[in-house]
This record gives structure tokens, sequence and C-alpha cells, in this order.
């Protein structure tokens, strides 16, 4: 166990630590869009935003912002050597081509098996928002989630099962949280692969999922 719980940025940081060097990596709107500041210049990574550009470089600083060049977020990014931009039906194409190694999503609910809920609460008020989630969830190699374990009312957001409408079923290969790292199989059990300060027995408390040790 190390120190924690991990803000914003480290979580960004874990997440980037695991991309595979090489890969062609989508990153969901919001928290996830982080990850692209911690990619290191060599790592070969290619970022491919729905909107219709590949190979995005980080989030754009100063003289740098062109609101002409953003990610599917909208925020000002930066191209690297070799970018290039396409129609926005190209890009779901790659999406749902299978032409993408991984990508990182944000959610509201995971289950131990890999559901996934991230595009609507269910709740009458509140705002769908689908974009591309369906079409990564089923399209990409690798799923990853970067999220909260617990919503600001402390309920557990990796749960038994979703009770949220559904983005895409069994997708979900690892959740990266605040508190702690699960990678997750079809058998139902999630396994810790690292905690933040917090200890496993204490994750076994107030998670309702079956969990394993590394």
């Amino acid at each position: 166990m190390s120190g924690g719980p991990l803000t914003k940025l480290q979580m960004a940081a874990r997440v980037a630590h695991d991309i595979p060097s090489g890969a062609y990596v989508n990153l969901g709107i919001g928290q996830p869009t982080l990850i692209a500041d911690y990619l290191p210049a060599d790592s070969g990574v290619s970022l491919h935003t729905e909107n219709g550009m590949l190979n995005m470089g980080r989030a754009a600083i100063g003289d740098e912002t062109d609101h002409d060049l953003v990610n599917a977020g909208k925020i000002p990014v930066t191209e690297l050597p070799g970018a290039s931009y396409f129609h926005h039906a190209d890009s779901f194409a790659m999406m749902r081509g299978g032409h993408l190694d991984v990508c990182v999503l944000g959610a509201f609910q995971v289950s131990p098996k890999g559901d996934l809920a991230n595009w609507h609460t269910g709740e009458p008020d509140a705002v769908p928002a689908v974009g591309g989630a369906m079409d990564l969830a089923i399209g990409a190699k690798s799923v990853f989630v970067m999220m909260t374990l617990f919503t600001k009312g402390g309920r557990p957001k990796l749960v038994p099962e979703c009770t949220y409408p559904l983005t895409g079923l069994a997708c979900v290969s690892r959740v990266y949280t605040d508190l702690a790292v699960f990678e997750l199989d079809k058998t139902g059990t999630a396994t810790v692969l690292e905690t933040y300060g917090i200890t496993f027995d204490e994750l076994s408390e107030r998670l309702e999922v079956p969990l394993r040790a590394q």
C-alpha cells in the first residue's frame, strides 16, 4: 500500500505508465484527457480523438492555444509530428473497426465482470451523453476506466451489477481509481493490483464485490 488517495493528476500519470509503447489510444472526455500530459515524448503512443485527429499531443499552454485545434472535449491541444486530420465518419470507422489498442473512459459504474455504465444515470433530470463511448467500449482492444472509487455521497462505483443504463457488456479490463487499481475478468472477482491510502481489508469492507489480492 502506498500513500493516497491519488489526485486526478496522479491517477492520469498512473494510467499513462501502463499504456504500451507504440499503441493507438483514445482518451475519453473528462479526466482521461489529462493522460496526454503524462505520456513520455518517446513513448510512440498515437492519440486518437473522435472528432477527427490522430497523433494528438498534450494540452496546449499559452501561445500554443489554437481554438480550431481541440480534442473531443473541446480542450485546446497540441499536435505531434505526423499528425493528421479526417472526417468524423472516418474517425468512428477507426473506432468501430478495431484499430485502437486502448481507450480510457470515465464511468458512473463498473461491474467486476467488466460491464460499463458511463453515459446516463437514468435520473429524470440527468443529461445523457453517449458520444462515442459505445463505439469505443466495443471497438477498442483494451478498455481502461479512470474514475474515483466512490461518489461524493460515498456510494461505490465498482458494483456487483450496474444499475445505470449500460454502455457495454464485459468490455472493461482494468479500472484505475484514487484508492486502488483493479484487474477485471469474466469470473466476477476483481483482482486488486495496487492500493493507495487504504488496505485490502478496508476495500473489502467498503465494496460489495468479490476481491482477490494479486
